[in-house]
């Protein structure tokens, strides 16, 4: 008990002497996701068209909005499998994936089935955005709503928003309108 306390005591005596000297301390050292920058080099040379720093964040918070919804499909396979369904959306593809021949078949199925799709900067970043603590290669947010949750009633305003905010992204997505050339 007193080697616990003693270590308590020095601690705190730490931190206030830190604090005095202009030190940082445990809490500023943490580095947060949205303002870290990705390189380019860990860009995979088919990630383009890339969202810019504006659109990849409204591109996130769409991915919120859906995932809280399910309008969400997470993965390759199940990407694959909404798009030659005939699954009307926008996939969202991570530009930091390694090895690039996960991804290199998808945008020339979206582009063949008119979906449109963009890149965004890192796939940490698009799993956090989804809810999941792992890390996602690609998803396709869908304005219609999948299975709902049991007792969960979508009130018309959420609904509202969600649709508007997906159509944003839709529309800016499309407005990108970088074909692959054969």
């Amino acid at each position: 008990m007193a080697k616990d306390s003693t270590k308590r005591k020095s601690l705190a005596a730490d931190d206030a002497v830190g604090a005095q000297t202009g030190s940082p301390n445990k809490e500023s050292k943490k580095i947060k996701t949205e303002d870290a920058e990705i390189p380019v080099e860990t860009l995979s040379p088919i990630a383009h068209p890339l969202a810019g720093k504006k659109l990849a964040k409204k591109v996130h918070k769409c991915v919120k909005k859906g995932a809280k919804t399910r309008n969400v499909r997470r993965g390759v396979k199940e990407v694959v499998k909404g798009v030659k369904k005939g699954e009307k959306g926008v996939v969202i593809l991570a530009g930091n994936i390694s090895p690039i021949d996960i991804l290199t078949h998808i945008p020339v199925l979206c582009e063949e089935a008119g979906i449109p799709y963009v890149f965004v900067a890192s796939k940490e970043e698009l799993g956090e955005a989804s809810g999941t603590k792992r890390p996602t290669s690609c998803m396709m947010v869908v304005p219609k709503s999948g299975k709902s949750k049991k007792g969960e009633d979508d009130s018309k305003e959420k609904q509202e928003e969600w649709k508007a905010m997906y159509e944003e992204v839709e529309r800016e997505t499309k407005e990108l309108d970088t074909k692959i050339a054969f």
